[in-house]
């Protein structure tokens, strides 16, 4: 599988330095391509975007207004769908991959003219999104910046209303955090509270993603917010409600397990068991579970398990990876199998060594297996 650092590589910088020399003919098409392909191969993905935006702070116009229209004219026509991946260039101008250096320049040359900076973001989201630029006039031009997303909820492109939630996440990936929402919430509340029941589930998942990134600060503060809202108010709503709480269900939150009737401790007993009990790092481990309901009404359960990785020092880490949900109807057994694969990942770093794993239902451990993780030196 190609790195996913080539989808911005020497094809879409040719791509940009045409499409721009195309709309604006001071722009030195040549130059700023010989200085965005420099040293651009050495580079990590994050790394290329950054890259690629400082040739075209060297390129395009000083004055910020004229830069941001000769962006806005080189772009391709806007998607009419909400799937990202589609966003791509083509003849009628820059999308996809290629844009997120031009939100970088925005959010680096902007930040002086933050009413044209937002107008500008709002063309580019349309064509990849902005969610990374948009953190600095958040954070600078606050005021300004939530009121143009309150607008925004109302957007009738749903890569916008999508942009108001996922550009004002407190922790998103890859961008700053937030701390001023960190540390309170509430200025983003009302604006999810707008895109609860957006018809597009691409921003019904953002609006989850941001509860969820709040629950890791306000855990209880979500739940109740929920509840206020009505998390059941549709299967819809309850979808998404469900996955803005999955780190607390995860973690065994009382007030998030009731919220989906899943407070209640196992009536039963559950086994765990792994196989093989050595395994090296690149195969997989199978786990089995195997429940019986002792209970006199069915259970709704949550079913994850966590597992302790070894540290370098000998210590070990617990990851809580998702399960399964089911219904256990009284005498009922019910056994599930998964298999666990254990490939090197660019997000961890394995150590060997006794690696315990627990069976975690309605967020309590219900029984407990080990195995051993060989990993070549």
């Amino acid at each position: 599988m190609e790195a996913f650092k080539h989808r911005l590589g020497p094809k879409e910088v040719r791509a940009a330095a045409a499409h721009l020399g195309r709309v604006h003919r001071g722009f030195d098409a040549p130059a700023f391509e010989r200085a965005a392909m420099r040293g651009l191969g050495d580079l990590e993905f994050k790394a290329r975007a950054q890259h690629v935006c400082a040739a075209l702070e060297a390129h395009l116009p000083r004055d910020f207004k004229r830069a941001a229209d000769v962006l806005e004219r080189a772009l391709a026509d806007a998607s009419e769908g909400d799937d990202l991946s589609q966003l791509e260039t083509n003849t009628t101008g820059l999308a996809g991959w290629i844009v997120w250096p031009c939100t970088e320049f925005v959010a680096r040359r902007g930040l002086d003219h933050p009413e044209r900076a937002l107008d500008c973001l709002h063309a580019l989201t349309q064509r990849f999104t902005a969610e990374w630029a948009l953190r600095p006039f958040l954070e600078q031009h606050r005021s300004l910046t939530l009121a143009r997303l309150e607008t925004w909820c109302a957007d009738p492109s749903p890569h916008v209303r999508r942009l108001v939630s996922e550009g004002s996440r407190p922790r998103l990936p890859w961008g700053r955090p937030l701390r001023f929402l960190i540390e309170d919430p509430t200025p983003t509340l009302p604006l999810l509270a707008r895109l609860l029941d957006d018809p597009s589930a691409y921003v019904r998942r953002s609006v989850a993603n941001h509860l969820n990134d709040i629950a890791k600060d306000h855990g209880q503060r979500v739940v109740d917010w929920l509840q206020t809202q009505g998390a059941d108010h549709s299967p819809e709503r309850t979808a998404l409600a469900r996955h803005a709480c999955r780190t607390l269900i995860k973690a065994g939150h009382p007030g998030a397990l009731a919220l989906f009737g899943l407070g209640r401790r196992l009536a039963g007993t559950a086994q765990l068991t792994l196989r093989p009990k050595r395994v090296a790092l690149g195969e997989s481990l199978r786990i089995a579970v195997h429940i019986e309901s002792t209970g006199r009404a069915a259970q709704t359960l949550e079913i994850d398990y966590t597992v302790h990785h070894v540290k370098a020092n000998g210590t070990t880490s617990p990851k809580v990876f998702k399960g399964w949900r089911r219904v256990l109807e009284p005498g009922q057994s019910l056994t599930i199998e998964k298999e666990h694969k254990l490939r090197r990942i660019t997000t961890r770093r394995y150590h060997g060594g006794v690696h315990p794993v627990e069976l975690v239902i309605n967020g309590k451990c219900e029984a407990k297996d080990q195995f051993r993780l060989v990993v070549d030196p």
